[in-house]
């Protein structure tokens, strides 16, 4: 029984694993076939800062296929919220705003225009998300479907919005949101307070399962963890200090995440969204609402997209008909990469987290070493591909 409870650990923790040594041996190359300049500061500064808009649509997509759904519409639904905010900074509320505080200064006036754009695109985005949710859950649309006739609705909507045309200028207020950094010793302090964080929360995981009389690891191991997870936080803020500081849009993306993980872990509603996964009819019979766990879901991810949207019109500081385009497959492409399974009830939120970034690097390494476009669509597929293979034949393996 030892033996038996000693190689599952091991399938686990190399299942765990695989990904970070996948990615390390990523940038390894890449940094041997770029001479150094993939791993300077201010590469690998941008390339987080690249990979955060697509992490938002990832880690509401793993809580998607992991319910056994899809949404083929959050690309465009970004695209749609970046356009939503474009036009609201650029054309409706200059006039609106200055017209109700007109002694305010013209940085005052952009502030509070950031934070009236920002609150309306977030509606906007919640109510995206309550109408899809509402059309798979409780009028039983295949969520294939729904979301690929959201897509072309939002898709129309852009064009209906811009009337075909990129929009600007972007508040300075809106820009420093995606394209700031914290300052240098307030990343410090970030580090700090997350290092303790890390120990905390293995020692509280310690206590909970040995409160509830699971099995419990060595402590040392442990330890080792908390300490390599320090390391690379300690590393990280090293690195991206070196060049401007920690980018924004990456620290919005670590306490999305953060949120998201321990509502997937810790709550009712992510033990429900596993379950769901794992056995749809199982989990009806045991009494828990099915319809509504799946109207969250998508709620959750209209939000998460609507976050992505503002970031992505921060980044570029415009408001274009192309926003968004493809970003579904990336997400989808990231959290499969990251241990997602297609068939649903499985998936984490920093698996996803990882896959985004094996994505992201790839991208970012072949375009430093001026790879052809279409040999960077081809290698992305392929890995895609494999990464779905290893998963079927994992299950081959289990079952």
């Amino acid at each position: 029984m030892k033996t038996l409870n000693f190689n599952r650990k091991i399938k686990i923790d190399i299942r765990t694993y695989t990904l970070i040594i996948a990615l390390i041996i990523i940038w390894l190359l890449f940094g041997y076939l770029t001479g150094g300049i993939f791993f300077s500061s201010r590469n690998l500064s941008n390339l987080l800062r690249q990979m955060t808009i697509i992490s938002f649509l990832s880690i509401g997509m793993t809580l998607v296929i992991i319910t056994g759904n899809i949404d083929l519409s959050v690309g465009s639904l970004t695209g749609f919220i970046s356009i939503i905010a474009a036009y609201l900074q650029a054309v409706m509320l200059p006039e609106i705003l200055q017209g109700f505080f007109p002694s305010l200064s013209t940085g005052g006036l952009g502030i509070l225009s950031t934070i009236v754009t920002i609150i309306i695109c977030l509606l906007v985005a919640l109510l995206a998300g309550i109408c899809q949710g509402y059309i798979i859950a409780y009028l039983k649309v295949p969520a294939f479907i729904a979301t690929l006739g959201g897509m072309l609705i939002f898709r129309g909507a852009i064009l209906g919005v811009s009337r075909g045309r990129t929009i600007v200028p972007i508040e300075n207020s809106l820009r420093w949101v995606a394209q700031g950094y914290l300052p240098k010793k307030l990343g410090i302090l970030v580090a700090a307070i997350a290092i303790i964080v890390i120990f905390l929360m293995s020692l509280q995981s310690r206590k909970k399962k040995k409160q509830y009389g699971f099995e419990i690891k060595p402590f040392t191991y442990d330890f080792l963890i908390a300490s390599l997870y320090s390391v690379l936080v300690s590393g990280f803020i090293l690195i991206v200090n070196n060049y401007r500081g920690v980018p924004n849009p990456v620290v919005i993306m670590v306490v999305i995440a953060i949120l998201v993980t321990y509502l997937a872990n810790n709550t009712r509603f992510g033990r429900y969204v596993y379950a769901l996964g794992g056995n749809i009819e199982a989990t009806k019979f045991s009494g828990i609402n099915v319809q509504f766990v799946i109207f969250k879901v998508f709620i959750l991810m209209g939000i998460l997209s609507g976050v992505a949207g503002i970031i992505l019109t921060g980044y570029v500081a415009a408001g274009t008909i192309g926003g968004g385009m493809n970003y579904e497959l990336t997400a989808i492409a990231g959290c499969v990469i990251g241990g997602a399974s297609l068939s649903g009830g499985k998936g984490t939120i920093i698996g996803a987290l990882i896959g985004t970034l094996i994505m992201a690097s790839l991208e970012n390494g072949m375009s430093i070493m001026n790879m052809s476009v279409f040999w960077q669509y081809i290698v992305k597929g392929l890995v895609l591909i494999f990464a779905v293979y290893v998963d079927v034949a994992s299950k081959k393996n289990n079952s």
